[in-house]
């Protein structure tokens, strides 16, 4: 699988990220393996969880997917040819929507102990907590670093203006940077003023941040809408419906038929292909979709063809 840098790290890791949210809770045991298996064996090595994963399935307590995945990193002895990478935050159980330093270092031993690893290899801030000093925040996770519990720290759900902060902060102190950012984003644009709570869509200011960061990756989730790019039984969401992004699918539509592609491949495509480059998470329930995604990695898209995905509207 082709491989980018991740932000200033040096590392190099899968162009497509595997996301293990539903492991464990929608997805069983084996159909988890099994799916982990696939993409490790197509060359993928970058792998995304969390602590919170997945407290709101019917069941699921938050923990599950962690969970999952120790067992399989167990079961395959591989864990030193791959990436993991989970994040803290997003209140589940007890547990506060926070990013205290005692939170930060206890939810990190927690899934340390439930992948059964010694280090994870990114680890981010889930969603930004404004009500906790940066700096607090960002001497714990400077601390899980300097332990090793901790190799590289990231950001989801971030304004730029509090990125920027946290970098010029984590510069000054000779600290643990930021070096990726995790935001939701697709090809349909959301409706202006369009509220998803604690996500944080990825906007043209934080393109225009990550662009001139120059050393600093931008990753995306909820990248193929839950399939309504090409299932009819997945609708569209209403935040996303509007007169340019009608434009748009048809756009879409059509560069995937001159393309030999299906809509999710050009929608990955387009990301990677985009400027800044966008990193995207993909997820599967099925070994046949899992092959769409990874197949993505065999389109190439022109640059008219990029044009006129970018330039559609109404």
């Amino acid at each position: 699988m082709r491989t980018v840098t991740l932000g200033h790290t040096g590392e190099q890791v899968s162009a497509l990220c595997l996301g293990a949210m539903f492991f464990g809770t929608k997805q069983d045991q084996a159909t988890s393996f099994s799916l982990l298996d696939q993409y490790v064996e197509a060359g993928g090595t970058f792998i995304d969880t969390a602590n919170i994963y997945a407290h709101w399935v019917p069941g699921g307590e938050g923990g599950e997917s962690e969970t999952i995945l120790g067992a399989w990193l167990k079961a395959r002895g591989n864990c030193d040819d791959l990436f993991i990478a989970s994040k803290v935050g997003f209140g589940y159980g007890n547990v506060p929507t926070a990013l205290t330093p005692d939170l930060i270092e206890a939810e990190c031993d927690k899934s340390l102990q439930r992948l059964g690893i010694d280090t994870i290899d990114l680890y981010y801030a889930h969603v930004d907590d404004r009500h906790t000093p940066l700096r607090d925040t960002l001497e714990a996770f400077n601390r899980l670093v300097a332990s090793g519990k901790v190799r590289y720290i990231g950001a989801s759900n971030y304004l730029a203006y509090r990125l920027e902060r946290a970098h010029l902060l984590s510069k000054q102190e000779g600290w643990a940077d930021f070096c990726s950012l995790q935001q939701r984003y697709t090809y349909l644009q959301p409706r202006y003023g369009m509220n998803m709570g604690m996500q944080q869509y990825v906007t043209a200011e934080i393109r225009d941040y990550v662009r001139a960061r120059g050393d600093f990756t931008l990753l995306a989730y909820s990248v193929l809408l839950a399939g309504a790019y090409t299932r009819s039984d997945r609708a569209v969401h209403d935040a996303y419906k509007n007169p340019d992004n009608e434009a748009r699918l048809l756009t879409l539509q059509a560069v995937a038929r001159e393309s030999g592609a299906t809509a999710n491949q050009v929608v990955l495509a387009w990301m990677m292909q985009s400027d800044p480059a966008v990193l995207p998470l993909i997820a599967a329930s099925t070994t046949q979709q899992m092959a769409e995604n990874i197949g993505a990695l065999d389109i190439t898209l022109s640059a008219e063809q990029m044009t006129r995905l970018n330039e559609a509207r109404a």
